[in-house]
């Protein structure tokens, strides 16, 4: 169980108290959850998004669907899912499928579902696909720097 060495030193740049929890290996959202005994509206699932090469990271809660035309409706613009090749282009040090929820460690713009906005407590994916990052919501939205905040997800 190693979290992603961005992350990490992300994390601990910013002198953040967190917790790491292991899991049996999950590899989708709603299943990590499952598997992690966490609440799938605590899981964050980060879903990378592009324009013309211009990449953000929608983040929202494992228990929600991306809806793409809200989306385009809250930045004006239309965009795109990344491609697989360009999510490990981005995310380097991280497996397939286990994106951090904390696309500012990797300097890209976060777009935060509404749904997540109050949350106490939030879980993000560690880089791997057998370890979780438990954070209190406060600071793990103030990890986030600046994001845009938004209606674009359904509930699943």
């Amino acid at each position: 169980m190693t979290i992603s060495t961005t992350l990490q030193e992300f994390l601990d740049e910013r002198d953040v108290n967190y917790d790491v929890v292991g899991h049996p290996r999950a590899v989708s959202a709603s299943r990590t959850a499952e598997a992690a005994h966490v609440p799938g509206d605590e899981l964050t699932k980060g879903v990378l998004v592009e324009d013309a090469g211009h990449y953000m990271l929608a983040v929202l809660p494992a228990t929600r669907r991306l809806q793409f035309g809200k989306l385009h409706y809250m930045l004006g613009e239309h965009v795109g899912l990344a491609t697989e090749e360009e999510v490990r282009s981005v995310f380097p040090d991280c497996e397939h499928g286990a994106v951090p929820a904390l696309g500012s460690a990797w300097g890209l713009e976060v777009l935060l579902d509404e749904s997540l906005a109050a949350q106490g407590r939030v879980y993000v994916e560690g880089g791997d696909h057998v370890s979780l990052i438990r954070l209190d919501g406060p600071a793990f939205r103030n990890l986030l720097g600046h994001c845009r905040y938004g209606d674009f997800s359904r509930h699943i």
